[in-house]
């Protein structure tokens, strides 16, 4: 396994040269010009910054923007990415934590950089596109690095409200890049279709897999993932042969009966995560693309994007699991009870994940990353850090594993201990209902349901007192025109407490 991000672009630049690398709506750019542009940046950045410097990049949902994060990194820097549409005050706290004094950004968001308030330099990286770029410096460059310095800085929101950065070292994108390309079959015939933001975790794929297996990418516009009938023209247009998106993607195109109107003809691998897939969304998706491989997919930022996967074979019923499955090459993923000691099999246990996969910790927060990654308990002869992932698990006897929810998302309710995802899971089994959110009011004791869709109150509550206990049955049931989301597709739940109170 080639740990060299220069040296596998270069050779992906010289064996495909002129095929399309990245597209979009309205432009596209081939191996080697990406490798040229990323060569110009990067000899640019390196003649003002040493390695293993952290560089803010501003720069929009376009094919140029990886060849900005490739130039960073051929740059022996590091890169992490900024959404420019987020509010002002998360893209400070971003460059608080951070610390940088380079700030890249393309034309379209450069005023935007500016009004920040940022006392460092602001680089537009069309500029730095037109560099002379010098093979002799990013030589000397990549000579002076090493496979575990670190390659980005994702935030995630923060418990405390000021976002973390997770930084991961280049080792652990290539060990992920390679096991997820084996396991979904990915080489240089596939065209990749792009729904993640470029500054959310799940983009690497997207971004890398051209660069170590020859695939192409194509950054679907945003507006095709509130038109589903949209999304799979543009993705027969472009002859899209495999994703990595969000379950609430599929569960979308399911609700709005996309498939009645057409279906994405090429597409024959699908991998989803970020939540549990409903299994009555996946049966349609099966029944209409029954030549794909599915994946189900699961694993926190801090494990380089994903950890275990589960190729499903079949259709699962409505009262069956879907397993997250086993782990990638390179993870080590086990349980632990509340004592730290290891659960049986068959018993619900702690998630926990080890190996060179795992992120460096959190970006300037010791202190955090101290009390994240730990020794592992179960070893006291070598160094070994583990993440605990505050998921809930059990391990069949064959080795499966199945998610059972996360620590934060298990409440106590008049004596009872209750899933809130489990009220979810039965509550999306309506037609009539697109999403849904159980959250917990614990002052006064009330289960909420937020939720969205053509469903009455009356008719959710009725269905939900069937199939649970009446414990479990929300007492507040909130309609809304839309849940609302984070930018990497996940429902916004701190926005839902500000409704509780």
């Amino acid at each position: 396994m080639i740990t060299d991000i220069a040296l596998q672009l270069g050779m992906a630049a010289q064996k495909y040269k002129d095929k399309i690398m990245y597209s979009d709506s309205g432009q596209s750019v081939s191996f080697e010009k990406v490798y040229d542009l990323a060569k110009r940046l990067g000899t640019a950045v390196a003649k003002k910054k040493g390695i293993r410097h952290g560089i803010a990049v501003m720069t929009g949902r376009n094919v140029f923007t990886p060849a900005v994060f490739l130039g960073v990194a051929l740059a022996g820097c590091f890169y992490a990415p900024m959404d420019a549409s987020q509010p002002e005050k998360r893209l400070k706290d971003i460059l608080s934590v951070l610390d940088t004094d380079l700030l890249i950004a393309d034309s379209e968001n450069i005023e935007r950089a500016k009004a920040l308030g940022f006392e460092g330099e602001i680089l537009c990286a069309e500029e730095l596109f037109e560099c002379e770029a010098d093979d002799r410096i990013l030589a000397q460059v990549q000579a002076d690095k090493s496979a575990d310095d670190p390659l980005y800085v994702i935030f995630t929101s923060g418990s405390t409200g000021k976002p973390k950065g997770v930084i991961t070292s280049v080792f652990s994108l290539c060990c992920y890049i390679n096991a997820y390309a084996d396991v979904m079959g990915i080489d240089d015939t596939d065209i990749l279709g792009n729904q993640s933001p470029l500054d959310y975790i799940a983009a690497i794929r997207d971004i890398y897999l051209p660069v170590f297996r020859g695939a192409s990418t194509f950054i679907i516009p945003k507006q095709c993932f509130v038109m589903p009938a949209e999304l799979f023209r543009t993705m027969n247009e472009q002859k899209i042969t495999s994703v990595g998106w969000s379950v609430s993607v599929f569960t979308i195109a399911v609700k709005v009966g996309a498939f009645s109107e057409g279906k994405p003809e090429y597409l024959k691998k699908v991998c989803f995560s970020g939540s549990v897939m409903p299994t009555n969304v996946l049966r349609v998706w099966q029944e209409n693309l029954p030549d794909t491989l599915f994946v189900n997919q699961y694993g926190p930022t801090e494990c380089t994007a994903s950890c275990t996967y589960y190729k499903i074979q079949r259709q699962f019923s409505d009262d069956e699991e879907l397993p997250i499955g086993t782990h990638y090459k390179n993870y080590r993923v086990f349980l632990l009870g509340d004592d730290n000691s290891p659960t049986p099999q068959g018993e619900m246990g702690e998630i926990c994940v080890s190996g060179p996969i795992l992120a460096l910790g959190y970006y300037n927060n010791r202190e955090l990353t101290e009390k994240s990654f730990i020794q592992n308990p179960l070893n006291h002869a070598y160094n070994e850090r583990i993440y605990k992932t505050g998921d809930f698990g059990i391990m069949r006897e064959d080795g499966v594993l199945l998610f059972k929810g996360r620590k934060d998302r298990q409440i106590k309710h008049l004596g009872h201990r209750v899933e809130l995802s489990e009220i979810e899971a039965a509550v999306l089994r309506l037609d009539s209902v697109d999403e849904a959110c159980a959250m917990y009011l614990k002052e006064k004791e009330l289960i909420y349901l937020f939720y969205s869709g053509n469903a009455a109150s009356k008719e959710i509550a009725v269905h939900l007192r069937g199939v649970l206990p009446g414990f479990m049955v929300p007492r507040k049931l909130v309609s809304l025109e839309s849940l609302p989301h984070l930018s990497n597709g996940k429902i916004n739940m701190q926005e839902l407490k500000e409704m509780m109170k």
